[in-house]
């Protein structure tokens, strides 16, 4: 294959929607992807892990003092109702200058068009340097064997990236309009309690979990957790799940679950938080007589990269291509930037997100190129 003087990040986001990739299947997307970086001369690594695909490559010096590196990645979620999609989920159809197919927006474009720029650049503009892609399959599933491996690996090998951007779309309802320094972090717990079955009649000759784990809810919603932060929104907590799996009205059930999920800002940790919602557990456990059990998973901690020279210069390279001057935010949900954040500042910024799993999920092709014109100024901007 002999590429064009000009990476197109339209077609190439066409190729990787008609790429299966259903989170955890790798469906073709990685395999394109490696295909068009080695052509351009780019050091290309599978890094599998725990059967998931995951790809590292490198444009430029290993070892280098100034290593960009762009995250993200090609899975996607599920397409849903099928028939309830407008356009085939993986035909990448064009229609009134909009591209249609699952991961569309989140995230195939964003990765097309960091691969596209990365190519350009680097062939066009050798840097005093590297630029780094990390790409996984496993960012929409639990992300153990994702990005994390891809980090393991780099560690063991000795690559490193100075500074990352993840390509996650970021903006709300215009292009150029936030980028993220941040995220909050996230939690789950799930609560069971044990308690002494009976008949409803006679409630005092039972111990009804339910009551004991509404209790336990009212008092985890009773108060805000905190006010927020200079960079971040109140931290949230919301109840999920209630329930017993009891089908009969008369009888006071023995077992009863509930689940919260927590999105905390950098006044709390996971830890601390679990240790918040474990004393409450223990207190209405004592009160009641219900037996009340904690399951706890921490999916991210909350993170900040506090604004400077990094995120002025992608600020810059989006007004200067836009007319607009991102929003610096920590809003949203989690994204692999959590575990980045550990090797190297990183930052976000992509598309307009605002059809990301949804059915007929679609991006406008004119904002393919246009992320990879900002993309392309960031690099040429970075390594002036």
């Amino acid at each position: 294959m002999t590429l064009p003087s000009r990476i197109d990040p339209a077609a190439l986001t066409a190729d990787l929607i008609r790429c299966p990739s259903v989170t955890p299947a790798e469906g073709g997307a990685l395999v394109r992807l490696q295909m068009v970086l080695e052509e351009a001369g780019f050091a290309c690594t599978r890094v599998d892990r725990g059967g998931i695909a995951n790809l590292f490559a490198r444009g430029g010096a290993k070892g280098a003092n100034k290593s960009f590196g762009f995250n993200g990645h090609t899975d996607v979620v599920p397409v849903g109702d099928l028939a309830a999609w407008t356009e085939d989920p993986f035909g990448a159809k064009v229609v009134d200058g909009w591209m249609y197919g699952r991961g569309a927006t989140d995230m195939k474009s964003g990765v097309a068009a960091f691969a596209a720029a990365a190519v350009d650049f680097v062939r066009e503009t050798p840097p005093d340097g590297a630029v780094i892609l990390t790409i996984t399959g496993d960012e929409e599933d639990v992300a153990t064997d994702g990005t994390v491996a891809l980090l393991d690996w780099m560690a063991s090998q000795g690559e490193r990236m100075t500074h990352c951007l993840v390509g996650e779309p970021t903006c709300p309802n215009e292009m150029g309009e936030m980028m993220k320094i941040g995220r909050r972090g996230s939690m789950t717990c799930w609560f069971t309690a044990q308690g002494v079955q009976g008949h409803s009649a006679y409630p005092h000759r039972a111990r009804n979990p339910m009551s004991a784990l509404v209790t336990l809810l009212a008092r985890l919603e009773e108060k805000p957790l905190d006010e927020g932060t200079a960079h971040f929104d109140a931290s949230t907590l919301a109840i999920t799940t209630i329930d017993c799996g009891n089908p009969a009205n008369n009888v006071i059930p023995a077992k009863g679950a509930a689940t919260v999920n927590i999105r905390f800002n950098d006044l709390h940790s996971g830890a601390s938080l679990s240790d918040w919602l474990r004393g409450h557990a223990a207190a209405v456990q004592a009160e009641t007589g219900v037996e009340i059990g904690c399951r706890i998973s921490i999916s991210g901690e909350s993170f900040l990269t506090p604004p400077g020279d990094f995120s002025a210069l992608v600020a810059g390279a989006v007004q200067a291509e836009t007319g607009r001057r991102p929003e610096y935010s920590t809003s949203g949900g989690t994204s692999d930037a959590r575990f980045v954040k550990d090797h190297c500042p990183v930052v976000e910024f992509g598309l307009v997100g605002r059809t990301m799993h949804q059915v007929d999920e679609r991006v406008e092709v004119a904002q393919i190129h246009q992320l990879k014109a900002i993309y392309a100024r960031i690099l040429k901007d970075y390594f002036a």
